[in-house]
């Protein structure tokens, strides 16, 4: 039976997970805790791919106190061996642990439900879905791997009031304040891929890397149906360094493909459906590549091709108080409008906050 002792703890067991943000893709964010006779003599979180899974850890800070002592983790403790460590299962059953507490089933088919039945088999008693939205959540992006085999999607854009990021002259530094532009330099830290249109490439020359956060830099993407990209852009003369994909399509001249490839540029093409880049092929594409969280940083083009294609699953908009006052100043999303009402992406779950002078909206995308 549950107590309010088990809420607490799994609380810090959640806490502990989030110190993993941005560090453990492909692999889930999670937290551990052990608890003997009220006391916590143990606890991890999972650092990296490849380190040793959180319940591992909090096994290592417990030592003899594990025995008959409680378990609280986030996700369901693992049990096959197709992987770089070893399960964790084992080492809990060994271990003397009496009760295992769980947030939510890990999706991965490999796991799903045979963790919890291993442990239930060697009789330790499991009870599990404490905390589970709160834990679905944290690992998003992970669920959505599994589930799908495609990138989670998180679509950010700064613009004015009247839905403008640049003047007609593709003006666009700065149209949000200091603090929007620290914080998207952490959700550049989160994903593991960034993804623009020629167009922004064109117009700002960006270098897509971490400015102030620490942290790996995420592959950079650039769509390009015709490779209209210089040689000179820092993205390519810079492709050594950080990772840089090109998608393409057939249209493209075959001399530039190569000129870019010698500069280090991963190009790779993409079949046109009509006079558009399919988004959900752009995404397939890219989890070949290992991307599990994808940030769209695109202009007005871009953001169209994503928000239709029906694959978003996050929007983070940050409203500048100004105005830009004209059609011909850049549109925050542009291309072919959805014929009616009912068939518009709509968020759900929104939060919206001030951000020093900017409003910020975030919400989920409903399928």
């Amino acid at each position: 039976m549950l107590n309010d002792s088990d809420l607490l703890y799994m609380k810090r067991a959640l806490r502990l997970a989030k110190k993993g943000r941005g560090h453990t893709a492909p692999n889930p964010m999670v937290g551990a805790v052990i608890v003997l006779q009220g006391k916590i003599v143990g606890e991890g979180y999972h650092h990296a791919a490849g380190k040793a899974h959180a319940e591992i850890l909090a096994l290592e800070a417990a030592g003899e106190l594990s025995k008959g002592a409680t378990l609280y983790t986030t996700l369901e403790p693992c049990c096959h061996t197709k992987k770089r460590t070893p399960p964790c299962t084992e080492a809990l059953i060994k271990s003397g642990v009496v009760r295992v507490v769980s947030a939510m089933n890990d999706p991965n088919p490999r796991v799903s439900g045979k963790g919890f039945k291993q442990l239930k088999d060697a009789g330790i008693q499991v009870e599990q879905g404490l905390l589970r939205e709160a834990a679905e959540v944290l690992n998003e992006v992970f669920i959505k791997n599994m589930e799908t085999g495609q990138p989670f999607v998180t679509l950010k854009a700064a613009m004015t009031l009247d839905g403008r990021i640049a003047t007609a002259s593709g003006e666009s530094k700065w149209i949000s304040g200091e603090r929007a532009r620290l914080e998207v330099d952490r959700l550049r830290a989160e994903a593991d891929g960034v993804l623009v249109g020629i167009g922004t490439v064109l117009a700002d020359d960006p270098m897509l890397r971490l400015r102030k956060t620490k942290g790996k830099n995420p592959i950079r993407v650039v769509l390009d149906p015709h490779l209209k990209i210089p040689l000179s852009a820092r993205l390519v003369e810079t492709a050594r360094e950080t990772p840089t994909v090109i998608l393409t399509t057939e249209a493209a001249a075959a001399s530039q493909g190569k000129a870019l490839e010698r500069k280090g540029v991963l190009v790779r093409k993409i079949a046109l459906q009509g006079k558009e880049m399919p988004f959900k092929v752009i995404l397939h594409d890219l989890a070949k590549q290992g991307i599990t969280h994808l940030l769209v940083e695109g202009g007005g083009g871009v953001n169209g091709i994503a928000l239709r294609s029906g694959c978003v699953d996050r929007v983070i908009f940050y409203i500048s108080p100004r105005f830009l006052c004209g059609a011909d100043a850049k549109g925050v999303v542009t291309g072919t409008a959805l014929p009616s009402l009912a068939l518009a992406p709509t968020l759900k779950n929104m939060t919206v906050r001030r951000m020093g002078n900017d409003i910020r909206i975030e919400g989920r995308l409903g399928k």
